[in-house]
């Protein structure tokens, strides 16, 4: 059953990091002299959204 549920906590995660991957490259697309600020923006959200990703694993190891 844990298996099921970090499974869906990764998807929730990839669907994450694509829509932010997603508006940082629409938004170079507009404006390139911003690339600097929305790739930090970017990451920064990636990798709270891959945290919230690695919580749910841990949580699906303990609830087994």
């Amino acid at each position: 059953m844990g298996v099921i549920g970090y499974g869906l906590g990764v998807i929730g995660a990839g669907i994450g990091i694509g829509l932010a991957a997603f508006g940082a490259t629409s938004s170079m697309a507009r404006q390139p002299e911003m690339q600097s600020r929305l790739f930090t923006v970017f990451i920064l959200g990636s990798a709270f959204v891959e945290a919230l990703a690695l919580i749910g694993f841990v949580v699906s190891l303990i609830v087994k």
